[in-house]
């Protein structure tokens, strides 16, 4: 029986020096050291590459170099993993020191194709609720610091689909419990992966800007189109003071 998996670790900078060094520590502190970090940077301008290169033992792939956006540089990564196991950390996010011997213990003991750990996000995050990917986002912990998925598995949904600017992850869950109807779990809700930092990406988006695209991701899974825009006007309703925000 399989006692440990290689766990590949996908981490997108651009112009991160605030908070990268933070993000390297906690992997190098992990109790778990069968994994592979891969940082992928978007032609930073400010003190990153400083910091990626004084870190360069601790670092097992990296490149620079311009690129079209987030999910752009997602998919570099995804071509470079090498590890059985892939799990994605923003270069502001951290995880806690027993985080990936914890992944390893679920994918020895489980038959399952991707797992999602308690993350603490303003507030502890915790579970995964699949039925509710049909309406909305709070269906599971983080894509970032939470998710880990098989390599095998990710192959099968391919790379993420760059038509999304902001939500492309929300595709990838759609194909892997709908489409594909993968297994999938999640940790006690005591076993916290790590602290996904607010800001960055998802705080800049106008509200009426994700609703559409998750929208038009749900249309473009096939999902019903009369229940799709039900439930775009009831959130809208429901929401109608951040579309001023």
């Amino acid at each position: 029986m399989k006692s440990k998996f290689k766990i590949s670790v996908i981490t997108v900078t651009k112009n991160s020096e605030s908070y990268l060094q933070e993000t390297i520590d906690s992997l190098s502190k992990q109790t778990y050291q069968d994994f592979e970090h891969i940082i992928i940077d978007g032609a930073s301008t400010d003190r990153t590459l400083d910091i990626i290169k004084k870190n360069s033992n601790k670092i097992s792939k990296w490149i620079s170099e311009p690129d079209l956006g987030l999910y752009y540089a997602m998919n570099k990564g995804l071509n470079f993993c090498t590890g059985e196991i892939i799990g994605i950390l923003n270069s502001d996010d951290i995880y806690f020191p027993d985080a990936l011997s914890t992944v390893n213990k679920y994918f020895i003991k489980n038959d399952i194709d991707f797992l999602f750990g308690s993350v603490f996000k303003h507030k502890l995050m915790h579970g995964f609720h699949p039925k509710k990917i049909h309406w909305t986002f709070g269906f599971y912990t983080t894509h970032s610091v939470g998710f880990f998925i098989k390599k095998s598995s990710q192959n099968k949904i391919r790379l993420y689909n760059t038509k999304y600017k902001w939500s492309a992850d929300y595709d990838n869950f759609y194909k892997m419990i709908v489409k594909y109807k993968m297994k999938g779990m999640a940790t006690k809700k005591n076993e916290v992966f790590g602290n996904f930092r607010l800001g960055g990406l998802s705080s800049s988006i106008k509200y009426i800007d994700f609703l559409k695209e998750n929208n038009q991701i749900r249309l473009d899974n096939g999902q019903n189109r009369i229940v799709v825009f039900t439930i775009f006007f009831l959130r809208l309703l429901r929401n109608f003071k951040r579309l001023f925000r």
